[in-house]
């Protein structure tokens, strides 16, 4: 087992590395530069060399992913109180004023001048993701991804647990009772929830409990009208006029706030929990060993506790360890649907604002929280199933 989780941690580097290449590679190929903004103005040769140094784009692609990577190279090597390499060409500074050739190149020993160590990354692999360049200009991005956070963190756990505490017993049932009424009818709802788009489902849940409330007020009093998104209020409201006014910040206003995008998450997500362990169960309950234990006289409950339940888990554990990722990222239409201030938004807003370092730091600790899980799912596997090793 050491000698797996070794040979693993190793793979686990090189397919990080690989996702690490092709974000940067891609994002820093879709257009968009962060200085489309600024290259509007009228500007001197000069000003659009300083521009372009402010972001880096005056060195050669290579050496930006190395600098985004590890923070290096931070200026020529020293050895022995010689630099060495310092002449090595770096990328180019100044451009000819059709942008064809090169007047002013950036040598090893010139990085320091044009890309202080204030103003540069220390590497991604040290968790330094650089700035923000157009969400808040100037502020780390690992600062603002830690501020978005704590609501993806809770909007998604609570969501999660929700749809799994329900879900799995859900699926569990309609495959002991396979084709009775109840299974049907879990059938029925789970295929409309999978089948609903996410965004469609939390249109429609505001207009249930947010504007319909308002034209219906009048015949009916004491209905009462939910608030439609974000985290929290930022003034007293009222959900009905028989309970009293909610003071933004309060438990009972965080609660009201959650109540729509956790429903959305939490229903579709059992569609898709209930489903996967009804095909799960049916398979294992077809097994040989399964009818053996009914014939040696065993309660059903143990049979598909003990025997049919734990090898049934074996294909969820993938899911469910797949799922962590997705705990970290939030989920990106619904918390645009009830603008819940989320990972998902940020996320959104980064790439649709090309700010590329927070958007590559997003996809980055994906990567990496991706390969973790899997590795995780394979430990697992040895505890749901003791028949297997990793030798």
């Amino acid at each position: 087992m050491v000698a797996y989780l070794i040979r693993r941690f190793f793979e686990m580097m090189l397919v990080t590395f690989v996702v690490a290449v092709a974000t940067y590679l891609l994002l820093s190929a879709v257009g968009g530069p962060p200085t489309r903004g600024e290259s509007q103005i009228k500007q001197t040769a000069e000003d659009r060399a300083r521009l372009r140094a402010r972001y880096e784009l005056d060195l050669y692609w290579p050496v930006r992913f190395a600098r985004w990577f590890t923070g290096h190279p931070a200026g020529p090597l020293i050895i022995g109180g010689n630099e060495w390499f310092a002449k090595v060409p770096m990328g180019c500074y100044l451009l000819s004023g059709d942008d064809t050739t090169c007047e002013r190149y950036v040598y090893l020993a010139d990085i320091p001048t044009y890309h202080p160590a204030v103003k540069s990354s220390k590497g991604v692999i040290f968790g330094d993701f650089g700035l923000s360049t157009v969400i808040k200009q100037g502020q780390p991005a690992s600062a603002l991804i830690l501020s978005r956070l704590g609501p993806t963190l809770e909007l998604m756990i609570i969501s999660t647990l929700l749809s799994l505490l329900i879900g799995v017993p859900l699926g569990i049932y309609s495959a002991v009772r396979q084709y009775s009424r109840f299974d049907h009818i879990a059938t029925t709802f789970a295929f409309v929830g999978a089948s609903m788009p996410t965004f469609f489902f939390g249109l429609l849940l505001i207009l249930l409990f947010s504007v319909m409330p308002v034209f219906l007020v009048q015949a009916i009093p004491w209905i009462p009208k939910l608030p439609p998104g974000t985290r929290e209020a930022i003034r007293p409201y009222e959900i009905a006029n028989w309970l009293p006014r909610v003071a933004p910040g309060t438990w009972t206003d965080h609660l009201l706030h959650l109540f729509m995008p956790v429903s959305v998450l939490t229903i579709i997500s059992i569609a898709g929990w209930s489903r996967f362990v009804r095909s799960s169960m049916l398979e294992v309950m077809r097994q040989d060993y399964v009818r053996t234990a009914r014939a040696k006289g065993l309660i059903e409950q143990i049979v598909i506790a003990k025997h049919a339940l734990r090898n049934a888990l074996i294909p969820v554990v993938t899911i469910l360890v797949l799922a962590i990722p997705g705990v970290f990222s939030g989920a990106i239409l619904t918390e645009s649907v009830f603008a819940w201030p989320g990972m998902g938004t940020l996320y959104l807003g980064a790439i649709s604002s090309s700010d590329w370092n927070v958007a590559m730091a997003i996809t980055f600790i994906l990567a990496v929280l991706t390969v973790i899980s899997i590795l995780i799912g394979d430990v697992l596997y040895t505890i749901v199933d003791p028949r297997i090793r990793y030798s």
